[in-house]
């Protein structure tokens, strides 16, 4: 039985001890969290030395901005930090070639990273379509779709770092010839591990805009294969997307317009939540800030946020000098570019405490001031880094360099979702709202009830708290038609599907806006949610700027570990999403 020194939920101990805790031979556990922290801090401040500095007095300043959970690097850190070919970083993408040698070279090297504990993006793209010529054997291609079942198989008996299903995103082109097998993929087969998103173009939406016809482009040769209507492709994702929730769409143009290193190549890519757009080979290595825990006194601390913005930053960039790379390819490209991506979690938890709905116009607003402060206060950071360390190897032709500013990262901000770390930190994932106030949630054979400790605490202060409360809660998931609850408690505690499509993407247009990579965010629907409606929001999505678009219909998938009663979703299915009163294509222009 290990001895918690630290205060962690039951579901918390139950997550450390499956994956991030070590283990001996015969898999028992034989770290405590206190441990874990210490194993951490201790290996990535060894990259000090590389750099003339004390690795003991950075790590006592890394354990203690880990420890006090504030700041959790991604999972992959703080599972392999110590062990021998330590390999730290999340995100990766892979280039795939039109050759059978590229596809099966990429798949190794996919294996390799999904073992250590990384998520893969690929882009299929530069595949021949489905019935073209294979001239060297005379025989006919099979297209990329094939291929991605393939990677999907392969990635089902890959576990990585021994803790956690593969993780992949496959993506292809919307000009691709292949483009409706792939959107349709997921409607008639099984990928259990891909996340699919179609690239999509300006010129794509500018065609749909007119109403006009769209090329498709055989990518072996560039030739024009044929002219669909712009509208017909864009009906099928809408169509998809409201059936199953894939495909997402990634804004490739908006991307490369953001990429900091155009020089070394066009960002083709992303991870498989799409939140870390990435050159071909390129990794990142992602941590967040716990905002519950800069809460004080009715305000956020800014001057404690501020420095441990410093502390993260430099933790991250330590992160990749002592990172173990499976791919050399990819050890090249990450330290010429040293991408980082700092985010948070928290963030409804931050906003309950001080009492502003997640869909008021205040949060937005100071959604926008926080992310601007930490974009600024990470960036000083990797400056100051840079003055000391030297900029990062391909500096020299990047917009950092066109903007006179040495910088020791590419980029240093994104928004990943924080599935399991948010756990460990009992906080609130990414910039979600609560998906549900009560609800139960299964982790390998236990099963785990989850109330809201704010709402408790605040039910209490209030003066509503009972057993009956509670049933009630436990029986909705929201406080939606549970009587003798104060109006302002319902609009702070408002739920996923109860906020409406616009103001799920204008909080990521917001968060967007001061963030170098990308945002992971879903847009929650209920299930009674139009298709049109979906179109609507896709449009929406590109008018206001975002990288990419994921969404979610309540009931379009099986399989979520989240239990919801009859009642929840009878309540959410009456719910109408309203989206902004876009009536023509032309309109979102």
């Amino acid at each position: 039985m290990i001895n918690y020194n630290m205060t962690f939920t039951d579901r918390a101990k139950t997550v450390l001890e499956i994956r991030y805790l070590l283990k001996n031979e015969k898999g028992e556990v034989v770290e405590t969290p206190d441990e874990m922290f210490q194993r951490v801090a201790n290996y990535v401040a060894s990259a000090e030395e590389l750099y003339g500095e004390n690795p003991s007095e950075w790590s006592e300043k890394f354990y203690e901005l880990t420890s006090s959970l504030r700041f959790l690097p991604n999972s992959p850190a703080l599972m392999n930090a110590g062990k021998p070919k330590a390999q730290l970083a999340a995100c990766f993408v892979l280039p795939i070639d039109d050759s059978i040698e590229s596809i099966f070279k990429t798949l190794m090297n996919a294996a390799l990273i999904l073992q250590s504990g990384g998520g893969t993006g690929f882009n299929f793209s530069r595949l021949r379509p489905k019935g073209d010529v294979v001239r060297s054997t005379g025989g006919i291609a099979s297209g990329p779709v094939s291929f991605m079942k393939i990677f999907d198989k392969a990635s089902d008996i890959i576990k990585q770092g021994g803790a956690r299903r593969g993780a992949n995103m496959g993506i292809l082109r919307v000009d691709h010839p292949d483009i409706f097998e792939f959107i349709r993929i997921k409607r008639i087969e099984t990928l259990s591990n891909f996340n699919i998103s179609v690239a999509v173009t300006d010129s794509f939406m500018e065609a749909l805009f007119r109403d006009d016809y769209f090329p498709l482009v055989n990518p072996r040769n560039g030739e024009v294969v044929r002219k669909v209507k712009a509208k017909d492709i864009f009906n099928e994702i809408v169509e998809a997307a409201w059936e199953t929730g894939d495909p997402g769409i990634i804004f490739i143009d908006t991307i490369n317009k953001h990429n900091p290193t155009p020089h070394i190549g066009q960002i083709e890519s992303t991870n498989p939540c799409g939140e870390q757009p990435l050159l071909p080979y390129e990794a990142c290595i992602l941590g967040s800030l716990n905002l519950s825990k800069y809460v004080k006194d009715g305000s956020i601390d800014f001057e404690l946020l501020g420095n441990d913005i410093k502390v993260a930053t430099r933790f991250l960039d330590d992160a990749i000098d002592v990172t173990h790379y499976p791919v050399p390819e990819v050890e090249k490209m990450h330290k010429g570019n040293r991408k980082i991506g700092l985010g948070i979690m928290g963030w409804a938890d931050c906003l309950v405490e001080l009492g502003i709905p997640y869909n008021h116009k205040k949060a937005f607003v100071l959604a926008e001031k926080l992310m601007h402060f930490i974009s600024e206060k990470s960036h000083e950071a990797s400056h100051e880094l840079a003055q000391k360390r030297g900029v990062f190897p391909n500096f020299k032709g990047s917009v950092w360099d066109k903007k006179g500013i040495p910088m020791r990262n590419a980029t240093t901000t994104t928004i990943a979702p924080t599935g399991t770390i948010s756990i460990i930190a009992d906080c609130s994932s990414g910039i979600e709202p609560y998906f549900l106030l009560a609800y139960k949630q299964r982790i390998l054979d236990t099963e785990f009830e989850i109330v809201n400790r704010y709402l408790i605490e605040i039910a209490k202060k209030e003066g509503f708290y009972s057993e009956e409360f509670i049933d009630k809660l436990r029986q909705k998931g929201t406080l939606r038609g549970i009587n003798g609850i104060p109006s302002r408690i319902k609009r702070l505690f408002k739920t996923a599907l109860e906020i409406t499509p616009e103001q799920h993407i204008e909080m990521q247009a917001v968060f967007q806006k001061y963030t170098d990579n990308a945002v992971s965010k879903t847009i929650n629907l209920p299930q009674r949610t139009k298709k049109e409606d979906v179109e609507k929001i896709f449009i929406l999505a590109y008018k206001k700027g975002l990288k990419g678009i994921t969404i979610f219909r309540y009931g379009s998938k099986r399989g979520t570990l989240l239990k919801v009663s009859d009642a929840h979703l009878a309540e959410c299915c009456e719910i109408k999403g309203r989206v902004p009163r876009v009536t023509k294509l032309h309109d979102a222009v």
